[in-house]
């Protein structure tokens, strides 16, 4: 009975570690960019890049004057103590499986830019998908 008791016991110390993978997906991280400010765009991005180096999936949604970090010949200026831009964490986010996009709103309103004008792997959201990856409850969502 004793043995029994502690196996009881062991299995149920146990059984949140086994069964919370399977049931609970992991955290992510929405950030929605908006400012076209560089020094709030590049907090957005350090803290970004900072989930992204502990393991948490990122998206990034850029909007408005943000969008333009999207664009294959725009600058941004570098910040210490890092000495880079937001552009360059970006693109590090981009080359390491980070999800980046346009707002579905940001190119048909832009006469002068297409699909062609953003980086490679930059695509365009769709609001309908956004929505709903939005509302899932292991998203955390951040606007900057």
């Amino acid at each position: 009975m004793k043995l029994f008791l502690i196996l009881s016991l062991a299995v149920l110390a146990f059984a949140p570690l086994t069964f919370a993978s399977d049931n609970h997906p992991q955290d992510e991280l929405f950030v929605v960019l908006t400012s076209g400010d560089a020094e709030t765009q590049m907090m957005a991005l350090v803290l970004a890049t900072q989930s992204f180096n502990q393991d948490v999936p990122v998206r990034i949604l850029l909007c408005s004057e943000a969008g333009d970090l999207a664009l294959k010949n725009a600058e941004s200026p570098a910040f210490k103590p890092a000495d880079r831009s937001p552009k360059q964490l970006l693109m590090n986010l981009m080359n390491n499986g980070a999800t980046v996009e346009v707002c579905g709103i940001y190119l048909p309103n832009r006469e002068h830019l297409s699909a062609a004008d953003l980086l490679e792997g930059v695509g365009t959201a769709r609001p309908p998908e956004v929505a709903a990856y939005m509302k899932q409850p292991h998203v955390r969502y951040f606007s900057f």
